[in-house]
């Protein structure tokens, strides 16, 4: 299963980030994930730079999904909204077909964020029609430096829920490819 984890935050310490890659040390043998951090680096949307104009950067994101079974999203709240980082990355995927039957989990960070989630999950059930709303996880990893983010999703009762989520995800991202 080869999963993308897309992190909504350009924070070079995210915690978001650095629970994704907490997240990929604790997965199951059978799921590999890659990492995507780069969404401060995709340049802002626009419609005349798509097809033969689409910038090297982009065209590595849409790739990453396109080569992906499932994607998950973990970002931040910033203002009670999606930041403005991963709204750009999705606007990117909007005109294309890579993301459309791609299913979509969320993975979250911090104990508050519900009105970005809400938004979040307004824009991926519009944007896929795979979005596993059901499939969600929550961490409490809010203000934790990397190192401590590791260590809190390495604890058994951690690992345990972080396993139960990717293999609930496996699945359903299976199911799809069934049926595809």
């Amino acid at each position: 299963m080869k999963i993308l984890a897309i992190s909504g935050s350009a924070r070079r310490n995210s915690t978001n980030t650095s629970m994704l890659r907490a997240v990929r040390a604790v997965a199951p043998d059978e799921t590999e994930i890659a990492i995507f951090d780069g969404v401060g680096g995709l340049p802002v949307f626009s419609p005349d730079l798509e097809g033969e104009f689409l910038p090297a950067a982009v065209r590595d994101f849409i790739e990453a999904i396109a080569q992906s079974d499932g994607v998950i999203i973990a970002s931040p709240e910033y203002v009670r909204s999606i930041p403005g980082g991963l709204k750009n990355a999705i606007d990117w995927l909007v005109s294309g077909d890579e993301i459309v039957h791609k299913p979509i989990a969320l993975l979250h960070a911090s104990h508050r964020g519900d009105d970005m989630l809400a938004g979040l999950r307004t824009i991926l059930a519009t944007i896929t029609d795979r979005f596993a709303g059901d499939i969600f996880l929550r961490l409490p990893l809010m203000k934790l430096e990397p190192a401590d983010v590791l260590r809190t999703v390495e604890t058994a009762e951690n690992r345990s829920r972080v396993q139960a989520y990717l293999q609930a995800f496996s699945a359903y991202c299976m199911a799809g490819s069934e049926t595809a």
